[in-house]
Formats: C-alpha cells, sequence, structure tokens
C-alpha cells in the first residue's frame, strides 16, 4: 500500500501554484453555438472609447447587434469628441454621458453641471452614468464623503428628468471586492491581480451605499434609473426582488454578471422572468464574436456548465448553466425594454 501511495505521489505535480492550476473539465455535455440571437439585438452597456466604429460595426453585424450604446469614460470636449464621432460612423450607435464631478467643492456646482448636462445633449446623448466613486472616494472641500443621498445634488437629478435623461447607477461593486483579500474570498485570485480593486475597510458598507442610491430613485419617481449590473444585487437576488418592488422606475442591465447568474439558474431564471419587463441586455465587455455568442448561448439554451464570458482574468472559479429562456422574455431582454430608453426609435 505503501508503495502504491508513493507512485501516485510521485506522478502528482506538487506545490502547485494557483495561478498556474487550469482544470479541465471532463464533462461531456451539450453545446450549442449560437451566432445570433433570437431577435436583432440592442446592448445597452458597453464601453467604446478606445475602439473604431469600423471594427465594432463589423463584429455587430457578425452576431446580429443591431445597436450599441456606449457610455463614453470621458468628459468635457474629449466625450463630445467620441460622441460626435460614434454618431457620425453609423446610426447604429447611442451615446450614455459620463458624469463629470469635476469642482464638486465649487458652490456653483450644480449649475455648472447643469449646463455640462445640457452640453452632452447637444452631442447626441440618451443617458447619464453616476459612477461608483460617487459614495466611495469622491469626497467635498472638507474631506468629508460624498453621500449619494445627498440633497445637495437633487437638483442634478431633476434637472435629468426635466432633459427626459434615464440616469444609470453603478454603486457599489461585486461582494466579494468589500471582503478580506485572502483564503475565503472567492474572488481571490482577480483581486490579488487587481488589489486596488477592492474596497475592504472603506468607511461605508456596500449595503449603504445601495440604500443610498435606492433612497434617490425612490426621491425622484418621474424618472427611470437602469441599475448597471443587475443594481449590484447579483449575488442577492432576494434583495434585488424587495428592491424592484419597492422602486416601479428601477430597470437594471445585466452587464459583466452572467458569471454571477449562471451559477444560480433556477433562481435566475424566475427573476428575469418575473421582472422581464424591466431587464436590459448589455454586456460591459469589449465587442468580440465569441463573447457574443457566449451571452447568446446563456440566455437562450439549457446548456450546462460552461465558461462565462469575461475579458479580465476569470470572476472566480466556477462555470455557468444556460437559463433557456422563453422566446417573449428574450424579446424583452434583448431589445424592446432599451427601445422604450431610446425615444428616437
Amino acid at each position: 500500500m505503501d508503495k502504491f501511495v508513493e507512485l501516485v505521489t510521485a506522478k502528482a505535480e506538487v506545490d502547485l501554484r494557483l495561478s498556474d492550476f487550469e482544470p479541465r473539465t471532463s464533462l461531456t455535455t451539450a453545446v450549442h453555438d449560437l451566432h445570433h440571437a433570437i431577435v436583432p439585438v440592442i446592448d445597452y452597456h458597453n464601453h467604446l472609447d478606445s475602439m473604431e466604429p469600423a471594427d465594432v460595426l463589423r463584429i455587430m453585424d457578425a452576431c446580429g447587434v443591431e445597436r450599441c450604446v456606449n457610455i463614453t469614460m470621458q468628459v468635457g470636449e474629449a466625450a463630445h469628441a467620441i460622441l460626435d464621432k460614434y454618431h457620425a460612423a453609423s446610426n447604429r450607435f447611442n451615446s450614455i454621458g459620463w458624469m463629470d464631478w469635476t469642482g464638486v467643492e465649487r458652490s456653483d456646482f450644480v449649475e455648472v453641471t447643469k449646463r455640462r448636462l445640457q452640453a452632452l445633449v447637444d452631442h447626441g446623448a440618451i443617458g447619464i452614468k453616476f459612477w461608483k466613486d460617487f459614495g466611495l472616494t469622491l469626497r467635498d472641500a472638507d474631506g468629508k464623503l460624498l453621500r449619494i443621498d445627498d440633497e445637495r445634488f437633487a437638483p442634478i437629478f431633476d434637472f435629468c428628468g426635466e432633459l427626459g435623461l434615464p440616469v444609470m447607477f453603478h454603486t457599489a461593486d461585486p461582494t466579494a471586492f468589500f471582503f478580506p483579500i485572502d483564503r475565503f474570498n472567492e474572488r481571490y485570485e482577480e483581486l490579488a491581480a487587481h488589489p486596488d480593486w477592492g474596497f475592504y475597510g472603506v468607511e461605508v458598507t456596500k449595503r449603504e451605499l445601495l440604500e443610498a442610491r435606492n433612497r434617490v430613485i425612490a426621491r425622484h419617481p418621474k424618472i427611470t434609473f437602469v441599475g448597471a449590473h443587475c443594481a449590484e444585487s447579483s449575488e442577492d437576488l432576494g434583495f434585488l426582488k424587495q428592491t424592484m418592488n419597492s422602486l416601479p422606475n428601477l430597470m437594471i442591465d445585466i452587464s459583466a454578471r452572467t458569471a454571477e447568474l449562471g451559477r444560480q439558474p433556477y433562481t435566475a431564471r424566475e427573476f428575469l422572468i418575473q421582472y422581464a419587463d424591466r431587464v436590459l441586455f448589455g454586456t460591459d465587455l469589449l465587442p468580440e464574436v465569441s463573447m457574443y455568442r457566449l451571452h447568446y448561448r446563456f440566455l437562450e439554451t439549457a446548456d450546462e456548465y460552461f465558461e462565462y464570458p469575461s475579458h479580465a482574468s476569470r470572476q472566480g472559479r466556477w462555470n455557468i448553466c444556460g437559463l433557456n429562456l422563453p422566446e417573449d422574455v428574450l424579446r424583452k431582454m434583448y431589445r424592446e425594454n432599451a427601445l422604450k430608453l431610446l425615444p428616437a426609435l
């Protein structure tokens, strides 16, 4: 028996680094490679600033993507140039602007922001995005952390309503980002490679951030809000249900959350069917043919245990299962819900 143990041990790699571990599944399961979705697709959440419109259009044509919404990460004149560039290239592009916090310590910041928002609209913006720096890192002139529900900023949201702009919130981040980067963190490899992504020890909890955001949404019932990345609640769909039920003016997109949804396929399928009228298709991944086709496989098939779409380091060591969503739900998610937020169409 001892000789057998020695033989097996000798054949195994010892002291294998976690970063070198690349297991290959032994499962043999069905594979459905969908080249196009069931209907033409609107990708409501992408970032195309680093790409050329012609290159994006070729990928869109190859995958049946009818329209792509670029959320520019630029502000000021640089943002205007990006918007003009994409709109001139094709009417299949729309743009969402990026909230500019430059000069937030100024007494006239609200009025300055209104002028900035109007300029974005003049350059064709169909929405505005508030990123996670709002609530996590932005501070006022006294060094105090800016709260998302600070009433000083209410007039900015009111003005978005006057302009008819949907407001996208990317508040907080995946729950694992608020935990210590240690052996218990299921996204250890990702966070070890990018420790600056972690928020463990910050002065506000993730739940506090989400609740502050929700108070803003409740305060402005006539504005349509979009919670990016499943409103940052994909790990707790029970909480997300409560949020959706209490905030009828909130829509969500599924961008960059197939990894979370696909490892809880029963719950995720039930959730997406229940809220089918309020869920948007988005990717938040630079356009690639394989990326879009993996999304279609995830949403449309019952395939089991396959890789989720990801450009950066994988989010965690798991695979996903397809949701096999009904056709009417797919039509709403892929296209019809986005059309509600694109008034020109």
